[in-house]
């Protein structure tokens, strides 16, 4: 062979080495990245769509990839809360990441098996107004006053006005979807509107003239139970499923937690994965909820270290009827010790 054709031969075999060399190389890269998403355990949780609290967590879960470090490939379903509670009381969806408490005690009370596995939020809600002729909750008996009534917030501010003396039986409730509530607010179209975060949030940042009344939130519930804490949303699961993937549950329990801790943190970024699509005005706001935390109420615990408040909530849906009796102990699932 003359040197010319060596060179020619040198010149053309040796990028085909290198692309065997590459190729092999990102084989043996694509390969163990492959075979570790076959090995995350596949889970998929029904949540409320934002915004809502629900819709708080999940986002930062994926983009962090705090799922798949705990070795889960969680899906989230977003669904509007009359859907969201009919699939996963029927089983179609075994977890429900927007689960109220009174909602879970609720089911369990009508025959479907389900467990409160941890809490994500206490519970805050407020009632805010345009109108002069409403100073105080009693002001509200004879008037419209638009809810999501079917919500466990709005149950839980029943009860609040009950303990202020307000006949809740006189007040005219304009039913409306959570999303709808804010909408309600900026057009004044009801006397007053009764919601909760974020869109309380969302609603002083595009009218900071609406007054709030004062539900004496904290007052009231320490009177009642002798604890501070409310429990309120959290993840919840059906018994079967809890007793059956018993080792997953502290998993899903650590990649929640540490999504709260990524938001106390960083709130700044945080907001920009929960809101996206919001203006900087709307996700400052958000920010600053975030760092105060009184309104938002993330406090991430097991169930089961909240069993005195959450036989408390059980008690304050019992004492104004909306629960017809005392849900099961099994709803308070043992994880975490107490």
């Amino acid at each position: 062979m003359s040197k010319l054709q060596s060179a020619r031969f040198s010149t053309v075999r040796f990028p085909a080495r290198l692309a065997a060399a590459g190729l092999a190389a990102a084989m043996c890269v694509t390969a163990p990245a492959s075979a570790f998403a076959q090995g995350l355990e596949k889970l998929s949780i029904v949540v409320f769509g934002a915004p809502s609290l629900g819709a708080f967590l999940p986002p930062i879960i994926k983009a962090q990839k705090l799922d798949e470090k705990q070795g889960l490939s969680i899906t989230f379903d977003e669904r509007t809360p009359d859907a969201y509670t009919a699939q996963f009381n029927s089983g179609e969806y075994q977890l429900g990441g927007s689960a109220a408490l009174l909602t879970v005690g609720l089911a369990d009370l009508r025959g479907v098996k389900v467990t409160y596995l941890f809490n994500l939020f206490d519970f805050w809600g407020a009632v805010v107004t345009s109108r002069p002729d409403v100073q105080t909750l009693k002001d509200l008996e004879g008037k419209e006053l638009a809810a999501a009534k079917g919500t466990t917030n709005y149950v839980m501010f029943d009860w609040l006005a009950r303990q202020h003396g307000v006949d809740t039986s006189k007040i005219a409730v304009v039913n409306t979807a959570t999303p709808g509530l804010v909408g309600y607010a900026l057009a004044d179209r009801a006397a007053a509107v009764q919601l909760w975060e974020p869109g309380y949030t969302s609603l002083r940042a595009k009218k900071p003239s609406i007054r709030t009344l004062d539900l004496k939130i904290q007052e009231s519930w320490k009177k009642f139970s002798g604890t501070s804490d409310i429990p309120y949303l959290g993840v919840a699961a059906h018994t079967a499923w809890a007793e059956k993937n018993r080792h997953l549950v502290p998993k899903l329990y650590a990649a929640y937690k540490e999504a709260a801790a990524y938001i106390a943190a960083n709130p700044d970024e945080a907001v920009k994965l929960i809101a996206p699509k919001a203006n900087a005005d709307d996700q400052k706001a958000l920010a600053d909820l975030i760092r105060a935390n009184d309104r938002l109420g993330l406090n991430v615990r097991w169930a089961a270290q909240s069993a005195k408040e959450i036989n408390a909530v059980y008690e304050a849906g019992k004492s104004i009827g909306f629960l017809p009796g005392t849900p099961s102990a099994a709803t308070i699932h043992d994880g975490g010790g107490k």
